[in-house]
């Protein structure tokens, strides 16, 4: 059995700090032990990063922010719009509002929601999330569908899954939103796309019988 010190104990309880570059951007990460991939970035939210396609104008939202790193490169990458990190987690939402306030970014805010329920009637050009493996696929479905209801017409709903659920993903988006992209497949993660439209999916874009 492991025996702790005072010291080690407080080094454990003290911030993890690092840098990255993500998507050319230079960010500083603050973080603690209980959120996701507290030491490092992952590698979902890098595959995510690689393949994603940002607008300078772009307003988006970053659904399960965690400290923000998603949230928080897009806010760069988008510097005319504006950004909505969200968890459900009020220590994750507390670091990504420390991370964005030490990284000087003003054009995106963190707060506290389960899903989209604190999201108001507030609309996106650009929803991503970095999807938990074992939320089960009901908590996908609402996610899916609380996306469309907020994506402005030609909007992009991009995430990032385990590549067992792949499948799953191509079958809800293309029911959901009548369209489907799978951006990228790596050896664990598979990145997926979807484009809400002006118009509701035909039955045959979303493989009625």
């Amino acid at each position: 059995m492991a025996s702790f010190t005072p010291a080690d104990l407080a080094r454990l309880r003290a911030d993890t700090v690092f840098e990255e570059t993500l998507c050319g951007e230079r960010l500083c990460f603050r973080s603690t032990w209980g959120l996701f991939s507290p030491r490092n970035i992952d590698e979902g939210t890098r595959l995510l990063l690689d393949h994603l396609e940002v607008r300078a104008d772009d307003d988006s939202l970053d659904l399960g922010c965690g400290y923000g790193p998603l949230g928080m490169t897009i806010a760069r990458l988008a510097p005319q719009g504006r950004h909505l990190l969200v968890d459900k987690d009020f220590v994750a939402v507390d670091y990504a509002r420390k991370n964005l306030a030490d990284n000087g970014i003003d054009n995106a805010e963190a707060m506290l929601s389960n899903g989209f329920d604190q999201v108001g009637e507030r609309r996106f050009d650009l929803i991503v999330s970095n999807l938990p493996a074992k939320s089960g696929k009901e908590l996908y479905y609402l996610y899916f569908y609380d996306a469309l209801a907020r994506l402005n017409p030609g909007g992009r709903l991009v995430i990032v899954t385990i590549n067992g659920l792949r499948q799953f993903v191509a079958r809800a988006f293309r029911e959901v939103f009548g369209n489907y992209d799978k951006l990228k497949q790596g050896k664990t993660y598979t990145v997926s796309r979807a484009v809400s439209r002006a118009v509701p999916p035909t039955r045959a874009e979303r493989g009625d019988a």
